[in-house]
């Protein structure tokens, strides 16, 4: 079992920057892929960026250029920086994590961004 702990989220203005983290605790080893995604209410969750090992990155067409996504030093750590955030950046954030096959995710972390 893999449980994802979320933190960073938060408010602020618009072509502000914030830092979401990530950490998998439980049975670590062999988590390969980690991601994030973003869900607002009424839409379906959607990838924001993901990460294959330590360089493989994958972003959607909003995060490209303003949202970084990278692995801490410790292999079970997902980070993503965000900048130039706009206030249709606003939404819960959700850690994602893939383990020999099976899917786990985190609580969410809040991020709202003000115009």
């Amino acid at each position: 079992q893999v449980e994802l702990v979320e933190s960073g989220g938060g408010l602020v203005q618009a072509g502000g920057s914030l830092r979401l983290s990530c950490y998998a605790t439980g049975s670590v080893f062999n988590i390969n892929t980690m991601g994030w995604y973003r869900q607002v209410p009424g839409k379906e969750r959607e990838l924001v960026a993901s990460i294959i090992g330590r360089s493989a990155t994958t972003y959607a067409e909003f995060a490209k250029g303003r949202f970084t996504i990278s692995r801490g030093n410790i292999k079970d750590t997902v980070y993503l920086q965000m900048s130039s955030l706009k206030p249709e950046d606003t939404a819960v954030y959700y850690c994602h994590a893939i383990r020999v096959g099976e899917s786990y995710w985190g609580q969410g972390t809040q991020v709202t961004v003000s115009s």
